[in-house]
């Protein structure tokens, strides 16, 4: 037993929410979602479009009142716009032709 050699957990017991880690926080996401955003107007835009949106709405705190920072604010408006333009050329596509390009 590791706690007998004075390691133990009485003295400092984690509360009943705690998360080692935390994940990232809001700065981080607001980034990852505009690079994905970005990165889905070249390549896989129907996946990384959404993945844009959930990360800047998570990096703007799940809410659009307050202040909301900038990066999370264009990855939400971007990843809109990738996840449409992606749909569009996917229903392009299935027609009979080869899609809007």
């Amino acid at each position: 037993m590791m706690a007998g050699f004075g390691h133990g957990t009485r003295r400092h017991p984690r509360p009943s929410g705690f998360e080692v880690g935390g994940g990232p926080d809001s700065a981080t996401l607001g980034i990852i979602g505009l690079v994905c955003a970005v990165a889905g107007f070249f390549a896989l835009g129907i996946v990384l479009g959404p993945a844009a949106i959930v990360c800047g709405w998570l990096a703007m705190g799940r809410s659009w009142a307050g202040p909301r920072p900038v990066p999370a604010l264009v990855a939400v408006v971007l990843g809109a716009i990738d996840t449409l333009l992606a749909l569009v050329w996917l229903a392009g596509a299935g027609m009979t032709g080869n899609g809007l390009l």
